[in-house]
């Protein structure tokens, strides 16, 4: 039977040793610009998938993706070897890592958000100098009543 919640502690827990470790104890410098920024558990609790993003060196720089997936590739003996030290189960999951594109998704959706703000407030500023097309009143009406009153 699966145990969603404690599947998520323990995913929470690997989150932390994780990033307390490259932070740490992995004197690696392609993994300074690193962020864990979730874990996923699989439910027998045998697979850990690490998401993480990169940043570059300064504000202005790309990351450099490559570097750090190879930095992570290498150092993933170590990182398992220390999640099996502090976690304390029986068996150690596995941890595989990904790129997390949450980050570039939701600035694309922003961005997509702000371009419909901008083209809505250009129709608002349209609409505010705009007469009908047709009649002002396009509705037909009854000539009998007008003739009643």
């Amino acid at each position: 039977m699966v145990d969603n919640a404690r599947a998520a502690r323990m995913a929470k827990r690997i989150q932390t040793i994780v990033a307390s470790a490259i932070e740490r104890e992995i004197k690696d410098r392609r993994l300074e610009y690193i962020t864990i920024t979730d874990v996923t558990m699989t439910g027998d609790l045998h697979d850990a998938t690490v998401f993480y993003t990169v940043r570059g060196e300064n504000v202005g720089d790309e990351p450099d993706l490559e570097a750090a997936a190879e930095a992570l590739h290498r150092a993933r003996g170590q990182l398992r070897k220390i999640v099996g030290e502090q976690l304390g189960v029986r068996f150690t999951p596995t941890l595989t890592y990904r790129v997390d594109t949450v980050p570039e998704a939701s600035a694309h959706m922003e961005a997509l958000l702000e371009r419909a703000r901008q083209r809505d407030a250009e129709l608002a500023k349209l609409k505010e100098n705009a007469v009908p097309a047709g009649d002002p009143n396009p509705y037909k009406s009854d000539t009998r009543e007008e003739d009643e009153a």
